[in-house]
């Protein structure tokens, strides 16, 4: 059932569904997605757990954020939602940039388990290459206003801006490309080690978005957590190998869905 609820102002759409005495479940998609994105993920728990899948604020059709949020304060207004719904210690469930949020939600909060899909959270090891194009950036938006006046060099700085940004920056509203590149560069290795639930890492061995690597972080650093990999697929794993994932999140689950068929 589609639904939406304000907090501190702020209009967030999710739907509720599944079952309603299960055990509840927050999922959590990834940047430039929805809660749509994540439908066969519900499908694979709905028959036993209460799923509340959510649209994230500045994506679906939740408000932006009011200001260039980090990953910080989209953990709070997760923790308010969730506690506006009168759910205790839940499953999360995290996609890319959802699992930022898991993260810092089950650093510091009852959580009885975590899934994190091919998630994002550690900060990405930058190239020269890269280096040398925020500098240039940086001087460009230094100059252009110098040499053709603030009006016509901000034009100039936002048209290079679109141009060499990602998909998902440039498909963006400004409020939110503040917000990505924010949390892009925020790391949060740190609190791994705080997280006490039992947390099992789905990934895709082609991801290039969040690599391999990351997740061997994760597992390293979380402690209790454990690793399954898909050859051959890519950043959406649960996509590229529908029932080895369906099969690996119910095995993980099973004690879950099972106390819902009592």
């Amino acid at each position: 059932m589609e639904k939406e609820i304000t907090i501190d102002g702020l209009r967030l759409h999710y739907e509720d569904c599944g079952n309603p005495d299960g055990t509840p479940i927050l999922m959590m998609h990834g940047w430039g997605c929805d809660h749509t994105t994540l439908a066969s993920v519900r499908d694979t728990v709905a028959d036993g757990l209460r799923v509340v899948n959510v649209d994230l604020p500045g994506h679906g059709k939740s408000d932006e954020p009011p200001t260039p949020w980090g990953v910080y304060e989209f953990a709070s207004l997760m923790e308010k939602f969730v506690k506006a719904l009168g759910i205790d210690s839940p499953i999360l469930l995290g996609h890319s940039f959802g699992g930022r949020v898991g993260i810092v939600m089950a650093s510091r909060n009852p959580v009885k388990k975590m899934l994190l899909v091919d998630a994002a959270g550690i900060k990405p090891k930058r190239t020269l290459k890269y280096h040398a194009k925020v500098y240039t950036f940086k001087a460009m938006k230094r100059l252009l206003p110098m040499l053709f006046g603030k009006k016509k060099g901000e034009k100039m700085i936002e048209a290079w801006r679109g141009k060499a940004g990602s998909a998902d920056y440039r498909n963006s509203s400004p409020v939110m490309r503040a917000v990505m590149s924010r949390c892009v560069n925020q790391d949060l290795k740190c609190h791994m080690p705080d997280i006490k639930a039992s947390t099992l890492l789905i990934w895709g061995e082609n991801d290039t978005a969040t690599p391999l690597s990351d997740a061997k972080t994760m597992e390293r650093l979380i402690p209790d957590a454990g690793l399954v990999s898909f050859p051959g697929c890519g950043h959406y794993s649960f996509l590229d190998n529908p029932g080895g994932f369906r099969a690996v999140v119910r095995e993980f689950l099973k004690k879950e869905l099972a106390s819902a068929r009592k």
